[in-house]
């Protein structure tokens, strides 16, 4: 099991990003929070990971927390949800609040997330109940406000959103707005 790596980030296109650990380049897929939190190409990076072995893939997933991990191993344990939909749930919310709405029974939040329907946010509250408990979440670096934006709409496309609803959530955002906070807020918008 490869269970974190250490190398330099050599790219990053929603939701994967390319790392180079000694020669070795690994596709590793993150959800939107660590996404949003990654250091430009070329500088060091250091991610916690879950390998998934499937019968055509051997296929990484990386989290910048502890935290993140635990969510994501628990949710790819419930029937009908794999990984493409756990990363979708952490990209949405953070471990903490996905423990809240699993506490609070929240199962209109759960199924604000694309490719979660009534049936499977009822399966996750119940079976995560009492298995969850988030942990402080990754901050934010600071980007220029363009960086930002674009940051954003890749982030909603990449969980489903079409370009015209992506930019048109991007567009009342206030320009000053970091990327987790943006992706929140327009996940918030879209919910609605």
């Amino acid at each position: 099991m490869i269970g974190r790596l250490q190398g330099k980030l050599i790219e990053k296109v929603p939701p994967q990003i390319l790392i180079d650990v000694n020669g070795v380049g690994y596709e590793v897929d993150v959800p939107m929070s660590t996404f949003c939190n990654l250091p430009t190409e070329g500088q060091p990076l250091t991610l916690l990971t879950h390998l998934v072995v499937r019968e055509d893939a051997q296929l990484l997933y990386g989290f910048a927390t502890t935290s993140e991990r635990q969510a994501f191993r628990a949710l790819i344990r419930i029937s009908g949800v794999g990984p493409r939909i756990a990363l979708a749930v952490l990209s949405g919310m953070s471990p903490n609040d996905l423990a809240d709405a699993v506490d609070q029974n929240n199962i209109g939040l759960l199924t604000r997330v694309p490719g979660i329907g009534k049936k499977t946010a009822e399966r996750l509250v119940l079976e995560l109940k009492g298995k969850l408990n988030g942990s402080a979440f990754a901050t934010t670096q600071g980007t220029t406000a363009s960086d930002a934006h674009n940051d954003i709409v890749s982030a909603l496309l990449a969980l489903g959103y079409s370009e015209r609803e992506a930019q048109s959530a991007v567009r009342q955002l206030p320009p000053d707005v970091t990327v987790n906070d943006g992706i929140r807020l327009t996940l918030k918008a879209l919910a609605r």
